[in-house]
């Protein structure tokens, strides 16, 4: 097993799960009449190993007097329909949640919108999710609406961001440092270098303060680009505002100034940084004996 492999983590339901492998065994379990403990429906639900009567399962268990379900098994249940790619499932487990007004926590909502994003690879249906939530009696978190960011410019699907960046007042969403930052990340990416740099100006006015992130980014994608005395510009916009460099932002532009062949000025920069509080790592010496 690789050592990717065996960091990956492990689905919470498979913490629950029993040597017994039958289904029926555990099907059974819910026609017991004495009371069912919420934790002894999760053992239950766990153990089911055919992800197609996950559903009729559910039902079940609704079905009983002494059981109301808990978000807890609702993770669990598309947890395990997620894994088998049984997306349809979850849609209509979410319906019933919604017809029965349960109210699901941001935490819950995270883990959904992360399941349509990267394992079903359905970008749009993380974008409804998002826009669902207060139907649900749940207002997206920064954490949850920087998240579908982050995707959408991981995907490069830089006019859709524009569009969810709009929502984040009728979201109820305050806006980040980090929320820029993908912001500035995904326009700098589609090359609307004008554009990223002005949120630097708008980044203020929603009460938040670009950061060496920020600048660093917006100095690599500049760089790429032979604009390295524009770089610089920023950089010392940077140091005007009492942002400190760091040694990615050293090695950014001593990689730009390799670029253009200005190796003096490289060396100049290089011999810099511990003055300033920063030291070269492996990064910066690729770069200057590249």
């Amino acid at each position: 097993m690789s050592r990717a492999l065996a960091r990956r983590p492990v689905p919470p339901f498979l913490r629950l799960r029993s040597t017994i492998c039958d289904d029926g065994y555990w099907m059974g379990r819910l026609d017991h009449k004495d009371w069912l403990a919420p934790n002894e429906v999760l053992k239950i639900f766990a153990n089911i190993r055919d992800p197609s009567l996950i559903t009729s399962v559910f039902n079940k268990a609704c079905n009983r007097r002494d059981y109301k379900p808990s978000e807890a098994l609702y993770s669990l249940m598309i947890d395990k329909l997620a894994c088998a790619r049984r997306f349809s499932d979850v849609e209509e487990l979410l319906a019933r949640a919604r017809t029965e007004k349960f109210r699901f926590s941001d935490d819950f909502f995270y883990r959904l919108i992360k399941m349509y994003g990267n394992v079903a690879e359905h970008p749009q249906k993380a974008i409804d999710t998002l826009f669902a939530m207060p139907g649900y009696n749940c207002w997206p978190s920064t954490k949850t609406f920087n998240y579908v960011l982050h995707m959408l410019v991981c995907k490069r699907q830089y006019e859709v961001v524009h569009e969810i960046y709009s929502s984040a007042p009728r979201l109820g969403v305050t806006l980040d440092t980090c929320s820029f930052n993908i912001l500035v990340k995904g326009l700098a990416q589609f090359g609307k270098f004008d554009e990223a740099i002005s949120l630097l100006h708008e980044m203020p006015k929603q009460g938040c303060r670009p950061n060496v992130t920020t600048y660093s980014t917006l100095m690599h994608f500049l760089c790429q680009r032979c604009q390295v005395d524009k770089a610089f510009e920023l950089f010392e916009r940077m140091q005007k505002q009492d942002i400190a460099a760091d040694t990615v932002v050293y090695n950014i532009l001593i990689s730009g100034l390799c670029k253009e062949e200005r190796v003096t000025e490289a060396f100049s920069l290089f011999k810099s940084m511990t003055s300033k509080g920063c030291y070269p790592n492996s990064g910066t010496y690729q770069v200057i004996y590249a």
